[in-house]
């Protein structure tokens, strides 16, 4: 599907190619993400969309509402009180939906973990996590690669359901 619209074509500019190609397409093309910054990743994750990274070129548009927003970078330390507010947020965005979970103490609770009562040991605890990007903070170039890895999972998707989940489904009702 890679260069799909580089290719020139010389019987009249036909594209044949399945509905799960042109659809992935079109995701990885325009991801919209939202930005959960709570600490010192959420200034990277600001430099990161800055001009100087051009992440235009890329398709990803920073939105401001969860329900333009079909991805959620989780930038800091989530704490308690936040993870209820981390969860409605998740839930308010439109399918499909996918998480970058960014910075250690997004990841696992950071310096933290052992000590800090009040900090979630990994927002996977709460929602569920695409992709990881370590570092404490990272840079913007590991955010820029944590949203390349992102769209490489995205590519790969399928529309068809999993084998055995109809009748999973089924034998639920």
């Amino acid at each position: 599907m890679k260069g799909l619209l580089d290719q020139k074509f010389s019987n009249g500019g036909v594209v044949i190619s399945s509905l799960e190609d042109i659809t992935n397409w079109a995701r990885l093309s325009s991801i919209w993400p939202m930005g959960f910054g709570l600490a010192c990743c959420a200034i990277e994750m600001m430099g990161a969309y800055a001009s100087g990274y051009d992440l235009d070129r890329y398709g990803v548009i920073p939105r401001a509402s969860p329900r333009q927003s079909d991805v959620m970078i989780v930038a800091g330390t989530v704490t308690y009180k936040m993870a209820d507010r981390v969860r409605r947020l998740y839930e308010q965005m439109a399918e499909p939906r996918y998480v970058i979970s960014m910075g250690s103490c997004s990841n696992c609770g950071g310096p933290y973990w052992e000590h800090g009562y009040h900090v979630v040991k990994g927002v996977d605890k709460i929602i569920p996590v695409d992709v990881y990007v370590p570092g404490c903070p990272p840079r913007p170039e590991a955010l820029i690669g944590g949203i390349l890895k992102l769209r490489e999972k995205i590519e790969k998707e399928t529309l068809r359901e999993p084998e055995g989940l109809r009748e999973i489904v089924e034998n639920l009702d």
